[in-house]
């Protein structure tokens, strides 16, 4: 596959940090225009008590409209299963089209199966406004995009390259977070290394936009490299470490971790685009599967 690779646009990118799951959300706005995605967004929930909010997406809609924005994508990167997409209420507020990788499906009738959902869940992707094949393009008012493939994580991951940048989901981390667990069902390591090394193949000067940062050892939160320091210096996958050494690694490593806090949530909510999942009264509800994950 040749990406249309195009280094000499630099879109404006502006990040959004939410400190309850770690997540950083983006606008992207194109260059000399008004026009933007967003990349990404969160919506707030407190588990405990079952109550869902909208601050954190609210603060992205404000930014919009205060800066004048037309948005014209909301974009997620793969079903997470660490926080809630707000894809849908972005949407009712601003417009834009919900878009994600065409691999969906897969993960919808994996997770279909697990929450025990009926015939009414479509597992088409149809909840969504359109699905990236690897190299498809959009147009972000007169920008040009592309998504690529990055399996791995999930059967759905896609990287969103904008001019010189992307935006890589939870394919990798900052160069001292490494990369992310490949255990989750659906999830390979070996597909992880080669979809990282299809990242770093991207022009050096790329910049990258994680969607996840911990701030390892103490640091401040960090969400922006470049394709050469991740080549250089990702503890995971940099210093040419080989796909064997990823997968040893990775594998091991996942077998130690713990399940998200908030995977069983985000998993019902995200596979539908972010809508919460109703019962047959209409009622906003989830299930909790028993040792099904």
């Amino acid at each position: 596959m040749t990406y249309p690779v195009d280094i000499s646009i630099r879109p404006d990118v502006e990040a959004f940090f939410d400190p309850a799951t770690n997540t950083i959300s983006y606008i992207v706005k194109e260059p000399g225009s008004d026009v933007c995605a967003i990349v990404d967004s969160v919506m707030d929930i407190d588990y405990a008590a079952g109550r869902i909010t909208y601050d954190s997406a609210d603060r992205l809609i404000a930014r919009v409209q205060e800066r004048g924005l037309e948005l014209e994508w909301i974009l997620e990167t793969h079903v997470h299963a660490d926080h809630l997409s707000a894809a849908p209420y972005i949407q009712q507020k601003l417009g834009g089209k919900i878009g994600i990788g065409s691999k969906i499906t897969v993960v919808q009738e994996t997770f279909g199966k697990i929450f025990n959902e009926g015939t009414e869940f479509q597992r088409d992707g149809s909840q969504f406004d359109a699905l990236f094949e690897d190299g498809d393009t959009f147009a972000i008012g007169g920008m040009n995009a592309f998504a690529m493939h990055t399996p791995g994580h999930t059967p759905a991951c896609m990287v969103y390259v904008i001019g010189d940048a992307a935006f890589v989901g939870d394919t990798l981390f900052m160069p001292d977070g490494g990369s992310a667990r490949a255990d989750f069902p659906g999830g390979d390591a070996g597909q992880l290394y080669d979809s990282i090394q299809k990242v770093l193949a991207l022009p050096d000067e790329t910049r990258l936009f994680m969607c996840h940062d911990y701030g390892p050892n103490g640091r401040d939160i960090q969400w922006e490299t470049t394709v050469a320091d991740e080549k250089a210096h990702n503890i995971h996958v940099g210093g040419g470490k080989t796909r064997e050494e990823f997968v040893k690694f990775r594998t091991e490593r996942d077998a130690q971790l713990a399940v998200p806090s908030l995977i069983i949530p985000s998993l019902q909510v995200n596979m539908r685009a972010g809508e919460v999942p109703r019962d047959k009264d209409g009622n906003p509800m989830m299930k909790v599967p028993v040792n099904g994950l």
